[in-house]
């Protein structure tokens, strides 16, 4: 064989080897990245069920300085969770110090001081769980089991953005009056035998004021992020316009994801792939009302957006707002760890981790079976629409990996 001849054949087995080394090299590094989701899957599921224990072993600090450190910027709390349960015993039973009206919203809620300085907001019941909210699926009161239920599935599908979340009984009487500003205080009033209070906010009226059980009110409370990390509000890409006959772009411009991709903080970084991961939450939540999102202050896009303000969900488990997946079906990408999730959740898996997590809170059972049987209904058009997409693009345009180290310090 003439030496050109050699030399082009050198080349040719050097390229071969190349792209064969190349290939198998991606091929272990995806194999390993699926055995590291299915190990942290086992994990999840091996401490699912929290609970509610005040001993909090091998740390002398507070419950509340243990859930202030955990917060990191893609991250509200850790993978691994012992002190979990001690955490939220103390929301649900650390004596109120301060009552106050709550941050200024849409909907009834009180600002508490919990013993200790931690504040929590607390979100009273309106319903009934198996009562059905008719109408829009962003109708009506806020649901305060919805906020439980929210936290646990954040868990659950691995996401770690919600603030922390636990159900609690207040006594009005004594709990709260002897301690509330004159604010919260002059929108007491008693109904029949019933304790009732009507807050201060934009739909707060004297005529729908949440009521007690004679004195006893049962509600959710929901962990303050700590003060050193403020929040930014940002306007949702896919929110609705709340107005009759006038509808926002993306409800009638299935190209509307290429626009979004070129106005930042969408066009680089993890911000996008979240709207696509809350996306898929909304959805088996039957969420329909994020109009805004919060993420950290002056982060440039890199923090995670914070699965705040839950409690529209879970009104009714007939109705699969489609619409919800928009981010989803129109830029047909999510996380691969998502993805993979989301397929070891199926056959009934969801609806059984659920409520194996939710088992001990206090205001337990927090779901009628009708909401946990819908979520695993949603799961599956989930599925069906990015197999599609994966039909339409290809595998590895639609799965996207976007892994990033965390840390806890």
């Amino acid at each position: 064989m003439k030496l050109k001849q050699r030399a082009v054949l050198l080349v040719i087995l050097l390229v071969i080897f190349i792209f064969t080394k190349v290939f198998l090299i991606d091929n272990l590094d995806t194999s390993a990245a699926n055995r590291e989701d299915q190990r942290a899957f086992h994990r999840m599921m091996a401490s699912l069920r929290v609970e509610l224990d005040p001993r909090l072993e091998h740390t002398l600090q507070s419950p509340w300085e243990i859930a202030a450190q955990w917060v990191v910027p893609r991250e509200v709390y850790p993978e691994e969770t012992p002190e979990l349960g001690a955490i939220m015993h103390a929301m649900a039973t650390k004596k109120i110090i301060k009552a106050d009206v709550g941050y200024k919203g849409t909907q009834l809620k009180a600002l508490l001081i919990l013993e200790g300085g931690q504040k929590v907001v607390f979100k009273p019941k309106r319903y009934s769980r198996d009562y059905v909210v008719e109408g829009e699926p962003y109708a009506g009161y806020d649901r305060h089991n919805a906020e439980v239920a929210a936290f646990h599935l954040d868990r659950i599908l691995g996401f770690r953005r919600a603030p922390l979340v636990v159900g609690r009984f207040v006594n009005l009487r004594t709990e709260i009056k002897p301690v509330a500003t004159e604010q919260l205080l002059s929108t007491f009033l008693t109904l029949g035998n019933n304790t009732c209070f009507y807050g201060k906010c934009y739909y707060c009226r004297e005529t729908e004021p949440a009521c007690a059980d004679g004195d006893l009110m049962e509600g959710s409370v929901t962990l303050w992020l700590p003060d050193v990390w403020p929040l930014q509000k940002h306007r949702h890409p896919w929110g609705r316009t709340y107005r009759e006959g006038k509808l926002a772009r993306w409800e009638y411009d299935d190209s509307y994801c290429d626009a979004v991709k070129k106005t930042s903080p969408y066009d680089s970084g993890p911000r996008l792939l979240d709207i696509v991961d809350t996306a898929v939450f909304d959805y088996l939540i039957g969420n329909a009302d994020r109009h805004h999102y919060e993420s950290f202050q002056d982060d440039e896009g890199a923090s995670m957006l914070i699965l705040l303000d839950n409690a529209k969900s879970f009104g009714n488990p007939t109705l699969d707002e489609r619409s919800i997946l928009a981010p989803l079906y129109q830029c047909c990408i999510i996380r691969v760890s998502t993805w993979n999730r989301l397929n070891y959740l199926k056959n009934g898996v969801l609806k059984s981790a659920l409520k194996s997590a939710m088992a001990h809170d206090p205001i337990s059972p927090v779901l009628s079976d009708s909401h946990l049987e819908a979520m695993d209904q949603r799961l599956l058009s989930i599925l069906a629409t990015v197999k599609q997409c994966t039909d339409q693009f290809g595998t590895d345009t639609v799965l996207v990996e976007d892994r990033m180290t965390l840390s806890h310090l």
